[in-house]
Formats: structure tokens, C-alpha cells, sequence
């Protein structure tokens, strides 16, 4: 079923109310202004990353630590790792609490890979942020509330696919990551209104369903 959802697994979520000095600025925190962490790992990164955003607009929490696991959720370190470790730090825990709660909701309602084939074997994220929060816009060099398309594929079909997106609509180019990246995904940050962004969405969808039908017609 192409472009059906393929939904993230979330595979740990934990708090810790009152962490070691050591181990917030080992994350990235800044003791003298946070205490708490909140913790989250998923098999899925690029949704994680917009699930961190997200609760970033919605609790008054920071994005402190946020990385992908190389090779992926397939070749991942342990049956809890998945392919991201999200860390969110927080004034308290009750903060901690609002924004993990944000994050969950994101990964289970919202954003998500999607089968760029019938057999799901080849996925693609056009997933478009409709306002972004302060974790994506330091990432991409946006401003928060700016609306953004987060477009990400394998590397043949993410670089036809960004070509396209390009061409489709009135967007500019925030970030482009060639592959390889941890895992071997290329991705790219376009900004514009939010209508250019969903255009641009849209055409990199396509764009990859094509190559993935045809893949060797030169």
C-alpha cells in the first residue's frame, strides 16, 4: 500500500526527577538552570526529531541532547536503543512530564514514516511542521512558528525527490544533508509558507514513489 503510514515504535520512555549535575551537563543541560531530565528512544529518528520539537512548543522544556544511531533501528545496540535517543531537560519534573507526554502524542499521532512501495520495504518522511518550535529552528536556522517541509529518503530517491520539491513550489533551501548520514538516509529542510512547504511535500512524495517504480529507466 503506497504511502500507507508506517508508525514509530516507541520503545522506552523514562524521567529522572532530579538528575546528577554530571550527568545533565554530560547531556548538554545546564545545571544551574535544569534538574530534571526526560528520556526517549524510538525505532524510527526523523519523527523523534519532530517530537522533540513539538514538545518544545508545548511544555517548557529544551531539546538537549538528540542523536541517531548508526545503521538504524535494524542493527540497534539493544532492544530498548531503536534508532534515537531523545534527552529533554527541564526547570522540574512536572515540566519533564508535559513535554514527554507532547513527544508521545506527536509520534503517535502525527509524525511518521510513510511505503514509498507496495511492499514497505522503502519509506520516505514528506512530513511538513506546520510552526515550528525551538528545537528545529536552531537546527535549521528558522525562526520558531516558521513552517518548514522535513523531507527525508533514501539517497537515489531523496535527491530526485528534493529536485522535485524544488522545482514544485516557492521553497528555500534551509538544510540539505547528502548521504551518508548515521543512517544512510539523505535529508533535506525547505522553507516558504506553509502552503509552498505542503507543495513541496508532496512533490518529493511523489518524486520517490516514481524511482522506486522505475528505478533504472535512464
Amino acid at each position: 500500500m503506497i504511502l500507507e503510514p508506517i508508525p514509530p515504535t516507541i520503545l522506552s520512555v523514562r524521567r529522572i526527577p532530579n538528575a546528577s549535575p554530571t550527568l545533565l551537563a554530560a547531556y548538554g543541560a545546564d545545571p544551574a538552570r535544569h534538574t530534571s531530565l526526560g528520556l526517549i528512544t524510538a525505532d524510527q529518528d526523523d519523527p523523534t526529531y519532530v517530537a522533540l520539537d513539538e514538545a518544545t512548543k508545548q511544555a517548557p522544556v529544551e531539546v538537549v541532547f538528540a542523536r541517531s544511531f548508526y545503521a538504524g533501528a535494524r542493527h540497534a545496540s539493544g532492544p530498548l536503543s531503536g534508532e534515537i535517543l531523545g534527552v529533554l531537560a527541564a526547570s522540574g519534573p512536572d515540566e519533564i512530564e508535559e513535554g514527554l507526554r507532547a513527544a508521545v502524542r506527536c509520534l503517535e499521532h502525527d509524525a511518521c514514516f510513510y511505503a514509498a512501495n507496495e511492499d514497505g520495504s522503502l519509506a520516505v518522511f514528506p512530513h511538513v511542521v506546520s510552526a515550528l518550535g525551538t528545537y528545529l529552528a536552531q537546527e535549521a536556522g528558522l525562526t520558531p512558528g516558521d513552517a518548514m517541509a522535513y523531507l527525508v529518503a533514501p539517497p537515489m530517491e531523496g535527491a530526485l525527490g528534493l529536485d522535485a520539491a524544488l522545482k514544485a513550489a516557492d521553497v528555500q533551501a534551509a538544510r540539505i544533508q547528502p548521504p551518508p548520514t548515521e543512517t544512510n538516509f539523505s535529508a533535506a529542510f525547505l522553507s516558504g509558507t506553509l502552503e509552498a512547504c505542503q507543495a513541496a511535500a508532496v512533490a518529493y512524495a511523489k518524486a520517490v514513489v516514481e524511482v522506486a517504480r522505475r528505478p533504472r529507466e535512464y
